[in-house]
């Protein structure tokens, strides 16, 4: 699937390619990495070398991608009905606690969850990662991070601009 998208990427100068880039994974190396490796056939192909470049992410850069993260939770598109104000109240002090607790925002891949369960699976989500130690959490977070990066990547490669 080699969308609009992926062509204007494969073309666009490096510069720009790895400003898109950093749309999809805060990190400088990973993006300069994944231009330096253009053009891609197809989208598989684009993943696959997005996840090589994740997995190889050393702590200091999985930092820099957190940090150009959202740091403030935003309300979820499908959360209504009775209830969600205090759903929305307490997403928002676990979040103050995991940012505490761990030194940097929480980050979940939503992907393949109907609105109507993106509420109810951050807030399972968060809770549980609460119990994690810091390196558990680290790990969860990388993988976290690379599944945000596949969804975003396989919507720009979509994109029809």
């Amino acid at each position: 699937m080699a969308g609009a998208g992926l062509d204007r990427f494969n073309t666009a100068a490096r510069d720009d390619a790895e400003a898109t880039l950093l749309t999809c994974c805060g990190c400088t190396r990973w993006a300069q990495r994944i231009a330096a490796h253009r053009p891609y056939p197809d989208l598989e192909s684009l993943l696959a070398a997005s996840d090589e470049a994740s997995y190889d992410l050393a702590p200091a850069e999985i930092d820099e991608a957190l940090a150009r993260e959202s740091v403030s939770p935003h309300p979820l598109a499908g959360a209504r009905g009775p209830g969600t104000l205090a759903a929305h109240t307490a997403l928002r002090a676990a979040h103050a606690e995991y940012e505490r607790r761990f030194r940097h925002v929480f980050v979940i891949c939503l992907d393949g969850f109907r609105e109507d369960e993106q509420l109810d699976q951050v807030l399972a989500a968060i809770r549980q990662r609460l119990g994690n130690d810091v390196d558990e959490e680290r790990v969860v977070t990388a993988d976290e991070l690379r599944r945000l990066t596949r969804g975003r990547l396989a919507r720009l490669a979509a994109a029809h601009r």
